[in-house]
C-alpha cells in the first residue's frame, strides 16, 4: 500500500482534530462579569460591559480544560458616567496604560459533581498574581454554563492609588463574579 504525503497529512489533521475539541463559543448575551465591593460600607455591584473568554472544555476530560479571559477595564459600569470615567483614570484601573485585565488558567481539576478547582494567573494593572477558586459547571439549554466568584484584594493590584488607598471609603475586598455561557 502506497501512502502519499497528501494522505498522510490528511490523516494527521484528522487525528489532531479528534485529539482536541474546538474552543467553546461564548454567548455574550447570557454571560456576565461583575465586581462587588463596599463603598462606605454599602455593597456596590458593577458590571464589565466588554470581555472575551476563550474556553476549551470537554466534560469527559475536565482536567484538560483551559480558560483565558480578557476584560476591558474601561468598560466597568457603575451606573453613572462620571464614576465610570473616574475608575478608568490612573488612580484606579489606569485603562489608558492597562486596557485589559486578564486571567489565564494553569490547572483545572474536577472537584466533585459539577465542580471544578481552577488555578491560574490574574493580571490587573500590570500586576500578576497566582489565584485559585472554585467553579461550578452545568449544562443548560445545550450550553455549558460556568459560574464562580474570585475574591481579590484591590490594593494588591494597585487599584485605588493615592488617597484611595484608604480602605475606609472603598474596601480592599472585591468579589469578581462571573457567569459564562458557551457552546460548541
Amino acid at each position: 500500500m502506497k501512502i502519499t504525503s497528501c494522505t498522510l497529512a490528511a490523516s494527521l489533521l484528522g487525528v489532531a482534530m479528534l485529539a482536541g475539541a474546538a474552543p467553546l463559543k461564548v454567548d455574550p448575551a447570557k454571560s456576565t462579569v461583575s465586581a462587588t465591593f463596599k463603598q462606605m460600607n454599602v455593597p456596590v455591584e458593577a458590571k464589565f460591559k466588554k470581555f472575551a473568554a476563550k474556553i476549551d472544555y470537554d466534560p469527559a476530560k475536565p482536567e484538560q480544560a483551559k480558560a483565558n479571559v480578557e476584560i476591558d477595564t474601561a468598560s466597568l459600569d457603575l451606573g453613572e458616567p462620571d464614576m465610570n470615567q473616574e475608575v478608568a483614570k490612573k488612580d484606579w484601573f489606569n485603562s489608558a496604560q492597562f486596557p485589559k485585565a486578564t486571567f489565564v488558567s494553569s490547572s483545572i481539576k474536577p472537584a466533585g459533581a459539577g465542580k471544578l478547582a481552577v488555578v491560574g494567573k490574574l493580571t490587573i494593572k500590570g500586576k500578576s498574581t497566582d489565584v485559585n477558586f472554585p467553579l461550578t459547571v452545568k449544562s443548560e439549554a445545550g450550553k455549558q454554563v460556568f459560574e464562580g466568584t474570585l475574591p481579590i484584594k484591590r490594593l494588591a493590584y494597585n487599584i485605588g492609588d493615592g488617597e484611595w488607598k484608604d480602605t475606609s471609603m472603598v474596601a480592599d475586598d472585591v468579589l469578581i463574579k462571573f457567569r459564562v455561557s458557551a457552546a460548541q
